[in-house]
């Protein structure tokens, strides 16, 4: 079956089809069955392309057995697992198989020919011959041996294996892969105990699948597949299986599809609407374009909109047939008959266009008839024609009698203007070429025809069978190349189709029907001489040499293969007198078996030798059993073959999705859906929501599970709910994530919502109905409600009173916005994760794993001891393991010595002497058509561009190229790659240069000289590019985090040291349960420590079991790729150990791997909860953060812009703070408040506890700020003080500040690079200014410490200096200033403030400090004399007034942002706002064990008098100036008592 073909049109027709697997969603499934074929070729060629390629025999088991681990793993069958490996097939198949085989032999022996032309050298070692991959090789039998060892290794092994029937039905037992498959399924239905609630799941890469499904009726059935990329070049496969995405294709949704396609015919038809016989239709009608055992009809191709065609013919025509086509796998042939003869018309309108053509070219050449054939068909048709005169005139008179009127039979005839006879003719002959040239006949008789008629009606019935029934037929084949026209397929109604069903050819026969003679060396030696002896009886089977016809397709693997059919008697009659040759062994392999099972039996217990004792280990305790079933025992009778029927509606499953539970209508239009890369051409199924009016939302939803983003349905928490102008959301406790169910009330919050919330509100409405649209083909109308919910992540252990454990959801911390419309409540949903564990007993038995999750030996892992003694006290005894952790501290501080230094490219065009538009081009792809530009050659374009950064998919090359906000970054690799390009061929950079309006160049205009071979230039130039290493580097998304490969490789040096010192020490404790994190698969998707933050260089452990990385095993973060959800985040872990299926991502071999936080325990995160020292590391950045809710009336924008925040904070590792996504205005909330505290003369009242961000006009988020703080903090702490720093401390009176003078009106960054130079001693920054060709301007700017920083291009000196500066700044911020330790944090604020949108009361504020407002910083314990810092950018133009405020304003603001802040993801936005007055207090130095101390200031006792006089109390010596301040030093203040600090800024004013 043009077999991609199918697929993409089937899930562009019907969108909502296929699901991208994510490991937290997938359903649960009880039956895994595995199409092995396409695994074993994916592992052992995964690229025919590449002559160069070699792979040894035990690499591709090996591979096969960790694909076969990973899908296992991935689906986590309940029941059975099936493994299928094609056998000898049945006679019809091979036609296909032979025609592949010789294709797959022809293009290889093509491939190597034009590489050895090239001059190219080939490996040594044989390549591998993919033919081998058919039943009875060598290579076959060694592979079932090593697949049963596998089976009986992971039964014995691996737990999640233990509770799985294990079927292996090898390459000896007869049938193709799927085929035995559906025969295992049959036979379980036609069982007596049957569940039809089965859910099924089948692996494979065939369309043909999707039929298969569909035949069985089964509800809950879906097909496991790769990501498949249509369009571009083909791209090689990722070979490991953790690199591939899987989609899950869901029958269950294909089915209600086909409802809504066939519904039309509802009402029309006489008989009853039942959809298991239209799926029954649907499937014939697939048929009919064609698939592995019939060629297509002429001129029907999916890509011409056949299918579509055949449906509505189909429902044009169903009315009049009384009843289905297809009876469960029987032909109808009368129904059939009249099907056809209505689709034939289609062969007829697809001729008039040939015709009118036809006519054309004929009055241009002046001949009635263009050949002799045509005019002997002329003179028939007339003849014909008289005749059927007279036929009309006698039914024309009989039907006038009737009605009493007179009628002449002149009149009809009128009507048929004479060109009808002519094109009537004309279409004859044109059918009779075709047979005649295709099928190469003399006479085209209506014999011919007739059998022609008789063959395909039985190809299609025979099809039918296999399909519903299995094989009726063994040597039964289609004996054509071609089909025959539709209309030439009559008089079928009274044909008798009988099947006689033989038996299969035995391996070898088939070995030798197939095979092509190159691949004579897979037989044994006896057979070899009767492909390629010129002797041999049966040597025309075997051309060297064949033609190839497209027949109307496009790619070369559609064209058929013209090579002759093999006669069965004559091939077993040359294999006779060589049969008493074969050897022992081969006969052994020329036979058929049956297929094994396997289970689990404790008490079963024995060595199983390896097949490959020097590649495999044997397995010294092997504890399985088989049994080996018959060949026929899964064979039903066609009678016995039913159909399950079950009420769907009644019960979801989760993961299955269903179009049911929303009501909608649908119609076909196009639109353009989506769904692989590019947007489909033809029409797309559109579902549209019908329209909701909604009261009571939040009554109804409101802390309830709801399920969200149908139909694909995931289960979440409703946390708030808004109508834009209203919103209601929850008040709980920070961490609470409690569901109210029955009649618990929600406790419940209302807020009225402000214009900025409302904007967002919209912004998100548009961006859900925009995906819906796109990529889901759903059209969601007016959305009045958005529910803010919380995602389902799974189920974690708890204990309750009693000591009992129970199984408690656990919720996302992120909060993402739903269209109330796709939101489904109130259903049954089937959950079967019913667990067996009751009691902590149960939870911990002796023996198993757990890890600790408290402090101290936080993240280690341990084995649980017999804990029935202190198991009732509430405690658990497990011995810890410690091992040796490498010290990574000094590596990240001097990270920048060994991290890739990227610059812009007109740096990188300076230095070669070419233009920045030019280093752009080449990094990217560049096409070479063939010819010139007046006279192009075909449509074949070379690309010779290095690709080495991808815009369109937001990809970059670690080590080349950066991508930093809008702008690529390119390293020195890059520039020494384009010199090299440059000296190879320099006219092609000059030609480039001077035409850079083209999208597409020509090699005759690059090289128009008569003794210059353009083409032969293009080949030099793209196979040297080819052999480059670069041709192989990995890309990565843009917004990842990485280490550089060189940062790699000293963690790697570092971890070695560490091996080596070799102190594991082990300890016994007793530990709360609730401490312990035990890996269960129950607890999948459960993030381990929901407190714990990423960043690169942190060290963790895997607490995964039966998962590639072993459990246990430890290893540092090297990269962060974020996402938009948080579930969704990747960490890319460099593990300290090798091991198998480990992936080499910029490592050692096989270290690598990318985990999710639920695999993960943060080893680091546990060290510095236990220090509370947050250590600044320069490239950290935060990933998507979690939402810490304490309410929901906090401003919209924090629960909305989610998206927005999670592709802005994914900055790439060397430019801290530019968002890599467009940032939207998400801060004007801030800026709103601010400037109205900013306009003089007006008095505002606002409530108590108000914290202002620090904004800095539009360069800056939240992140930026703190990195400033971070910058100038680190700055001060450091800085050169003078002697008397203590004396010039000015005292502090009450409530004062230290205050420095005059401030300068505006901070730009051309100010704070200046500062910073003189506050670290350095000298000015020297800015120059240098034009580019395209009269931009750039800024370079020297530092005294040796830095050169090179800014953008600008259009103005004054832009480029500001950003030059910015860029300086950021290099000052990723390298540090030479700091000798790193600077404690000060002090940080919680923000908290009123929701906007809520009336302020009224009311005087007394100012809180009695100076005038500078911005100021608190002292810290190491500040010496006055500091000052720069006042912000002022907003939207607005004045900002450095001077004392008129009126009642609040006075000055500190604002303290922590060097936490900075480094990890704690940005305004999502940080928790306080509706209640609360106070936030001052984090100190000192450890403190939570990180949200929340007190209620009226019930904190002041201690000091200067305290009860102030408003607001600070830290130790903050009021107390007298504390000789040259003593303290960072060690001293750390080992201080922590005081606790409120700040009321409501508190009634002091007297003065």
């Amino acid at each position: 079956m043009g077999v991609p073909k199918f697929y993409r049109w089937v899930s562009e027709r019907y969108p909502c089809l296929s699901q991208v697997l994510k490991e937290h969603q997938i359903p649960e499934f009880d039956n895994l069955y595995l199409d092995m074929n396409g695994i074993i070729h994916q592992c052992s060629h995964p690229n025919d392309d590449d002559v160069h390629f070699r792979i040894s025999e035990d690499k591709i088991f090996a591979d096969i057995f960790h694909y076969l681990e990973v899908l296992f793993r991935i689906i986590k069958p309940r029941k059975v697992f099936f493994m299928a490996v094609d056998g000898v097939a049945p006679r019809a198949k091979m036609n296909q198989q032979r025609g592949r085989r010789f294709r797959s032999a022809k293009e290889a022996e093509d491939k190597i020919k034009k590489a050895l032309e090239k001059g190219e050298t080939l490996p040594t070692e044989a390549r591998f011959d993919s033919n081998c991959i058919t039943p009875g090789t060598e290579f076959m039998a060694r592979l079932h041996e090593h697949l049963k060892y596998f089976v009986n290794m992971k039964i014995s092994t691996d737990k999640s294996w233990q509770g799985v029937t294990v079927y292996l039905s090898g390459h000896e037992t007869p049938g193709e892969g799927e085929h035995k498959i559906m025969e295992f399924i049959r036979s379980e239905k036609a069982k007596p105990h049957h569940d039809p609630n089965t859910r099924h799941c089948l692996y494979g890469l065939d369309a043909d699948l999707i039929m298969l499904g569909l035949t069985s009726h089964e509800a809950h059935f879906a097909l496991l597949r790769e990501e498949v990329r249509f369009g571009g070049k083909k791209s090689q496969r990722a070979c490991a299986p953790e690199e591939t995405t899987f989609h899950l294709l869901h029958l269950s949704l294909m089915r209600e599809y086909i409802d809504y396609e066939f519904s039309p015919v509802k009402d029309k038809i006489p008989f009853e609407y039942d959809i298991e016989r239209i799926i029954d239709d649907w499937i014939l009608m697939g048929f009919l374009v064609g698939n592995d055992f019939i060629p297509h009809l002429p001129h029907l191709h999916i890509n011409h909109d056949a299918l579509p065609l055949l449906y509505r013919t189909y429902m044009a025509i169903l009315p009049e047939l009384g009843g289905y086509i297809n009876e469960n796998g029987h032909l109808n042939l009368k129904r059939f008959e009249k099907y056809l003869t209505r689709l034939s018309d289609f062969d007829r309108e697809h001729f008039s266009e040939v015709f009118v053509d036809l006519k054309w070219f004929e009055s241009k050449v002046g001949n009635k008839y263009l050949n002799e054939a045509a005019g002997i068909a002329a003179e028939e048709a007339r003849n014909n024609k008289q005749k059927k005169q007279k036929a009309q005139e006698n039914s024309l008179c009989l039907a006038a009698l009737e009605k009493n009127e007179v009628v002449t039979a002149r009149t009809v005839l009128e009507d048929e203007p004479e060109d009808d006879d002519l094109f009537e003719t004309e279409f004859r002959q044109y059918k009779r070429t075709y047979y005649m040239t295709k099928m190469g006949v003399e006479v085209v008789s209506d014999d011919f025809l007739a059998d022609q008629a008789e063959c395909y009606v039985q190809a299609i019935q025979w099809i039918l069978h296999y399909y519903y029934h299995g094989v009726q037929s063994w040597s039964w084949y289609y004996p054509y190349h071609y089909a025959p026209y539709l209309s030439d397929i009559r008089n079928i109604s009274e044909l008798k189709i009988k099947f006689e069903l033989g038996k299969p050819f035995m391996p070898f026969e088939q070995l030798l029907a197939v095979l092509p003679a190159a691949s004579k060396d897979l037989l044994p030696k006896c057979y070899q001489h009767l492909m390629i002896s010129q002797d041999s009886p049966i040597i025309e089977y075997y051309p060297p040499d064949f033609k190839t016809d497209l027949n109307g397709k496009q790619q070369e693997w559609e064209a058929v293969v013209l090579i002759p059919f093999i006669d069965e008697k004559r091939l077993l009659q040359a294999m006779e007198s060589c049969n008493k040759c074969l050897k022992e062994e081969e006969k052994r392999r020329n036979t058929h078996s049956a297929c094994l099972m396997y289970w689990y039996d404790k008490d079963a217990e024995f060595r199983y030798m390896s097949p490959w004792p020097e590649r495999f280990p044997a397995i010294e305790r092997c504890h399985t059993r088989y049994k080996t079933i018959p060949l026929d025992a899964w064979h039903v009778e066609i009678t016995h073959n039913q159909i399950t029927k079950i009420n769907k509606s009644a019960l979801y499953f989760c993961g299955f999705p269903t179009l049911k539970h929303i009501k909608h209508k649908f119609y076909l239009r196009k639109s353009g859906v989506q769904v692989f890369q590019q947007s489909s051409h033809g029409e797309n199924m559109i579902r549209e929501g019908e329209i909701q009016t909604v009261e009571n939302v939040a009554s109804l939803i409101l802390g309830k599970p709801v399920f969200v983003n149908w139909p694909h349905l995931e289960e979440a928490r409703v946390v708030a709910v808004s109508d834009g102008e209203t919103k209601f959301y929850l008040e709980e406790p920070h961490g609470t994530q409690k569901l109210y169910m029955g009649n618990a009330v929600p406790p419940t919050k209302v807020a009225y919502v402000g214009d900025n919330e409302q904007s967002m509100w919209l912004k998100e409405v548009q961006g859900l109905s925009e995906h819906y649209q796109r990529r889901k083909g759903i059209i969601i109308h007016e959305t009045s409600i958005v529910v803010y919910a919380q995602l389902l992540t799974g189920n974690r252990y708890q204990l309750n009173q009693n000591g009992e454990v129970y199984l408690e959801k656990q919720w996302s911390k992120q909060v993402l916005p739903f269209v109330y419309q796709t939101v489904v409540k109130d259903i049954k949903a089937f959950d079967s994760r019913f667990s067996n564990i009751k009691t902590l007993d149960d939870l911990f038995p002796p023996g198993s794993t757990a890890f600790m999750l408290g402090s101290p030996y936080y993240g280690c892992m341990g084995e649980v001891q017999d804990s029935r003694d202190v198991i009732p006290e509430g405690r658990i005894r497990v011995v810890f393991n410690i091992p040796c952790e490498p010290q990574l501290d000094p590596l990240i501080q001097n990270q920048h010595k060994y991290s890739v230094k990227y610059n812009p490219a007109y740096i990188l065009a300076s230095r070669l002497g070419v233009s920045g538009y030019l280093v752009s081009r080449f990094t990217g792809s560049i096409f070479i058509g063939r010819g010139s530009k007046k006279n192009p050659h075909g449509d074949h374009k070379a690309n010779v561009g290095l690709n080495l950064k991808f815009n369109k998919k937001n990809e970059e090359v670690p080590g080349y190229t950066k991508k930093v906000g809008s702008e690529w970054m390119y390293s020195s690799a890059v520039e020494q790659l384009l010199a090299e390009y440059l000296e190879r061929v320099p006219e092609l950079f000059n030609y480039i240069a001077k035409n850079s309006q083209e999208d597409i160049f020509y090699e005759d205009d690059i090289w128009p000289g008569e003794d210059e071979n353009g083409a032969e230039k293009v080949q030099e130039i793209v196979a040297w590019l080819k052999a480059h290493p670069v041709s192989a580097l990995s890309r990565s998304s843009c917004d990842l985090q990485i280490l550089d490969a060189a940062i790699v490789e000293k963690i790697e040096e570092e971890i070695e040291k560490c091996k080596q010192r070799k102190s594991n020490k082990k300890v016994r404790v007793t530990v709360k349960p609730h401490l312990l994190y035990r890996p269960l698969e129950q607890q999948n998707g459960v993030v381990p420590d929901r407190d714990a933050e990423y960043k690169l260089f942190d060290r963790v452990v895997n607490v995964r079991e039966n998962f590639s990385v072993p459990v246990g095993l430890r290893g540092t973060i090297i990269g962060i790729k974020g996402a938009s959800r948080e579930t969704d985040v990747l960490f890319e872990v460099l593990f300290d150990e090798e091991f198998l299926g480990g992936l080499t991502i910029r490592c050692s071999p096989a270290r690598g791997y990318r985990l999710p936080s639920s695999a993960l325990i943060n080893l680091s995160h546990g060290s510095r909860s236990e220090m509370g020292n947050q250590k600044l590391t320069a490239i950290v950045k935060p990933q998507p953060a979690a939402n810490n809710y304490n309410s929901y009336a906090s401003d919209l924008s924090s629960v909305c812009s989610q998206k927005v925040h999670l592709g802005g904070l994914n900055h790439s590792p060397r430019s801290l703070f530019v968002p890599t996504q467009a940032q939207s205005k998400q801060d004007d909330e801030f800026c709103t408040i601010w400037q109205s505290l900013q306009v003089s003369g007006k008095s505002y009242h606002t409530q108590q506890n108000i914290c202002y961000p620090l904004t800095t006009g539009n360069i800056c988020d939240t992140t930026f700020c703190s990195f400033f703080f971070s910058i100038w903090s680190a700055a001060y702490m450091n800085k050169p003080h003078s002697t008397g720093g203590a004396q010039n401390t000015p005292a502090l009176e009450t409530g004062g500040h230290p205050f420095a003078g005059p401030q300068p009106a505006m901070s730009t960054p051309v100010s704070e690079l200046s500062r910073i130079c003189s506050l670290v001693g350095m000298s000015q920054p020297d800015f120059s200014f240098v034009k580019t060709p395209q009269t931009m301007t750039v800024c370079h700017i020297k530092l005294s410490n040796g830095l050169l920083v090179h800014g953008p291009q600008c259009h103005s000196e004054a832009e480029a200096k500001e950003k030059a500066a910015l860029f300086a700044l950021q290099r000052l911020s990723s390298i540090g200033v030479n700091f000798a330790l790193p600077p404690p944090p000060p002090p940080p604020v919680f923000p908290n403030y009123q929701p906007l949108g809520v009336p302020v009361p009224p009311g005087p504020i007394p100012p809180v400090f009695t100076q005038p407002p500078a911005n100021m910083m608190p002292p810290s314990s190491h500040m010496f004399g006055p500091v000052s810092w720069g006042a912000p950018v002022p907003i939207h133009s607005k004045h900002y007034y450095p001077g004392s405020y008129p009126g009642n304003i609040l006075a000055g603001f500190g604002i303290f942002v922590t060097k936490k802040r900075a480094a990890s993801k704690k940005n305004f936005e999502l940080k928790e706002f306080q509706s209640s007055p609360q106070a936030a207090p001052l984090k100190n130095e000192q450890p403190v064990s939570s990180d949200h101390i929340q007190q209620d200031s009226s019930s904190t006792p002041l201690k000091s008098p200067q305290a009860a006089q102030s408003t607001v109390s600070f830290q130790e010596n903050m009021a107390t100036p007298s504390v000789p301040h040259n003593k303290s030093t960072p060690n001293t203040s750390s080992k201080r008592k922590p005081r606790k600090l409120a700040v009321n800024f409501g508190a009634p004013k002091s007297s003065e």
